[in-house]
């Protein structure tokens, strides 16, 4: 007979929880902010996929959130050590994205003014998912003032920032929704 899993382990009931490694930190801590916000992303990016869109696309964006639950792990390390059996961030999965951005770029008309999100739900959602990356790419490199990260984390979430962005445009196109361009 296997032992029941539960969800509740009832040790963050006073406004405390654990790092990977161990270390309690109260839950507003900025490593706790840092791969919360991470995870936000990770969320909002399921999202994305659940809309209709190619499937090449959803393949991509499990990608991005595998990778997004690999740099969540090293956010929560309480020390660096603690992320030394763990897989990283590599230049491979930064260049990764830019090639992918290049592709549908290849696609898209020049962009001289800027956009606002919307038009459609999915495009939004992409939108949205872009801000949340810009906040998740700012706690880290907050965080990386104090704590040593992986440089390759912030450059990552700095190239999601613009590959969430390029995803919007080209559904835009897909979907035969007109860009609406900010008239200051």
């Amino acid at each position: 007979m296997s032992k029941e899993f539960k969800i509740y382990t009832k040790r963050g009931d006073k406004g405390e929880t654990s790092l990977l490694g161990g270390a309690r930190v109260p839950k507003y801590h900025k490593k706790i902010e840092a791969y919360g916000t991470v995870d936000e992303l990770t969320s909002f990016i399921g999202l994305i996929r659940c809309q209709n869109i190619n499937p090449h696309y959803k393949d991509v964006l499990i990608k991005i959130q595998e990778r997004l639950f690999i740099a969540g792990s090293h956010l929560a390390a309480d020390k660096p050590e603690n992320t030394a059996n763990l897989p990283g961030i590599s230049d491979e999965d930064i260049s990764f994205l830019e090639n992918e951005i290049d592709k549908m770029n290849k696609e898209l008309p020049e962009l001289k003014k800027f956009i606002l999100p919307g038009g459609h739900s999915t495009i939004s959602y992409c939108h949205i998912a872009r801000a949340i990356c810009r906040r998740s790419e700012r706690l880290t490199i907050k965080l990386s003032k104090k704590y040593k990260i992986e440089k390759t984390i912030v450059k990552y979430l700095n190239r999601l920032s613009d590959y969430l962005f390029v995803l919007a445009r080209k559904l835009s196109k897909d979907l035969s929704v007109e860009e609406t361009l900010w008239k200051p």
